[in-house]
């Protein structure tokens, strides 16, 4: 009920939706103590996929484990306490996703009423710029912010956003910088 599960017809006949909710039903019905799903919102419309994180939630919240391989990295940051990054069916990393979070760079962007010199973030500690053109700057900050807010406000700058990277980006760093571990070029 809770899934709206369709169980008057054979799987075979039911939508990719439909087939999902049963696998879930399925995975979850007899209350193991380790679950693990694989791409288990696939198919599902945004009410059966928060249905979906109220029952991962209430699961969690029994002592039970809920492994989950996603490649939906919104869903696994409000999903999960830790996470594994596996590249070539080998570990690359994990941590919380906190953690990860701490230690990624602050993203700032900056746009200003005229172009500005790059070379004055790069000389400052911590500071790598993404992409930059004319007068918009992107940048990478590691080291302390203050620095680069200093800069950014003695250049006059029309808009400024400053955020932790999110989930994706991490991702997607760790993934280019690790090496390839050995891959084949079928993967």
């Amino acid at each position: 009920e809770r899934f709206g599960v369709v169980a008057d017809r054979p799987a075979k006949e039911l939508s990719k939706g439909n087939r999902q909710k049963i696998g879930l039903v399925l995975a979850f019905m007899h209350r193991p103590e380790l679950v693990i799903l694989d791409e288990s919102t696939s198919g599902l419309d945004p009410l059966m996929q928060a249905e979906f994180e109220r029952l991962v939630r209430e699961v969690v919240a029994e002592g039970r484990t809920v492994f989950l391989s996603s490649h939906d990295l919104d869903e696994v940051q409000r999903l999960a306490v830790r996470i594994a990054i596996v590249k070539a069916g080998k570990l690359v990393t994990t941590d919380t996703v906190e953690g990860f979070r701490e230690r990624a760079p602050k993203k700032v962007e900056a746009r200003f009423r005229q172009p500005v010199d790059q070379s004055l973030f790069t000389r400052l500690a911590g500071v790598s710029v993404r992409s930059g053109n004319g007068a918009r700057i992107a940048l990478d900050v590691t080291g302390p912010i203050g620095p680069v807010l200093k800069v950014v406000a003695e250049l006059g700058p029309v808009d400024v956003v400053c955020r932790h990277a999110d989930l994706d980006e991490l991702f997607l760093d760790l993934y280019r910088e690790a090496p390839s571990l050995g891959a084949s070029s079928a993967s």
